[in-house]
Formats: C-alpha cells, structure tokens, sequence
C-alpha cells in the first residue's frame, strides 16, 4: 500500500514548528473558530497567513475528524509528509542517534524533543521495529522532529555495521552494561553513533556485541528500571556535555 500523500499535524506547537522550519509543503490550516480570539491561536493564525497559508476556521468536530486526536489544542494543519533524508546524508555528523526496537510512538516523540535540545540532530529510524514520524510523534515531540533530520531506510543492524566502517564510536545503552555512561572516555566521543532501545525489546545483541561500549546510567531507587525516552534524555545530555 503507497504511503499517504498527505498528513494532518495537529497541536499549536508543532503547527508552529513546521511552519518556522519551511521543510514540508503546507496545504492548508484549520482552526477552531470558537477559540478564535484564543492568543495562541490567533497569533498562530497570523503567522499562517503571513506565509500564505489559507486558514479555515471550523468546529470543534471537524478539528476531531481531520486530527483523529481530542488533543488537536484547535488547529490543525494539512501538510505533505515526514521530509526524511539519506543515512549516507547524515554519515559526516559527529553525532548519529538509532532508536533500535523503539516500538512506542510517544516514547519516540520524547527522544525526539530531547535529541533537539541535548544537540543529537541526526536520528537513524530502523524500516522495522519503530513508528514512522507520524503526527502523533511529532506533536509529542512538540514539533522539534521538524528541525533534526531522520533517516529511514536501513534496519538496525545495517545502521550499525555502515557506522562502524565509517570510523564511529558505538554506545549502546543498556540497564546490564558494565560501563557507567558518565565514564565513557572524551575521546570517544568525536564520532558517536548512540543506540536507544525500547522498553520490552532492549538493544539487539547483534548490537550489544558489536558495540565499544555498553553502558548504563546509574540507579539508586528500588524502581529499577527507566522509561526509554527518559533514559534516552540523561544519557544525551551526559553524552553532550562530556564531547569535546
């Protein structure tokens, strides 16, 4: 089945994210006319028509029929799909991030937001075994999926053996790793390919094997485990503040 042509992203903030980033085509917006004089909304309206874009206003219910979503927050946006880029495109940053059996759309959205902030701009997606960017993700990821660029067209382990013949460092993430995530040397860092896993399939062992290094954050609760984009969030930002 050919993938659909058109997306509707919905949610205030990531509408106001694919409109700064300018990288998919925007047909069209919907906005909800009982919130009309809502500030957000009307500031979101005006930034629409300012680059053209027809604004519909419209109820509630259509909102809900266009969105499949209660938490369409009043607008949404017809667009053309998830601009995603060649991994051969991506394979000269000094920072690639695989979301290896990230099988949680929301889980996906939230690695997202906190590979923009931590600097990871460059996210590799397996064709098996995690969602595509679809609206869902990237109005959890607040619309920060519109600024990174994500590849999607190699499995996991194709990512992996292609990273490591180009001379990168590979950490993988993993609760049993015998390496502290904060002890990783800096000098390991100039070239990093960090491996994510999910939360009921962890890393591949095919992975896990091949990795430099396996390492896990340390956890002094009786919970002992961590949600995958949280981890995923610590281990980034201690990733980029130790890189040289």
């Amino acid at each position: 089945m050919a993938p659909p042509s058109r997306e509707y992203i919905y949610g205030i903030n990531p509408i106001f994210e694919v409109a700064r980033s300018g990288r998919r085509k925007i047909y069209e917006a919907y906005l909800n006319q009982a919130t009309a004089r809502q500030p957000r909304l009307a500031k979101l309206a005006a930034v629409l028509e300012k680059q053209g874009i027809h604004v519909e206003w419209v109820d509630k219910q259509r909102l809900f029929e266009l969105a499949r979503s209660k938490e369409h927050q009043g607008a949404v946006l017809k667009t053309a799909p998830y601009p995603y880029v060649a991994f051969d495109d991506v394979l000269d940053k000094p920072r690639l991030l695989l979301l290896d059996n990230v099988e949680d759309p929301t889980n996906v959205g939230g690695i997202i937001r906190s590979a923009e902030i931590f600097g990871f701009h460059h996210i590799c997606l397996p064709t098996k075994g995690t969602p595509d960017i679809y609206p869902s993700v990237v109005k959890v990821s607040a619309g920060a999926s519109e600024h990174l660029h994500i590849c999607r067209d190699h499995t996991a382990n194709q990512y992996l053996k292609i990273a490591l013949q180009n001379d990168y460092t590979v950490v993988a993430l993993d609760g049993k790793g015998e390496t502290l995530v904060q002890d990783i040397p800096v000098s390991d860092m100039e070239r990093l390919f960090l491996v994510i896993g999910g939360e009921d399939k962890s890393v591949g062992q095919f992975i896990l094997n091949e990795a430099h290094h396996v390492a896990r954050i340390p956890m002094h609760g009786r919970v002992n485990s961590l949600n995958a984009s949280v981890a995923a969030g610590i281990a980034m930002y201690q990733l980029s503040h130790a890189a040289p």
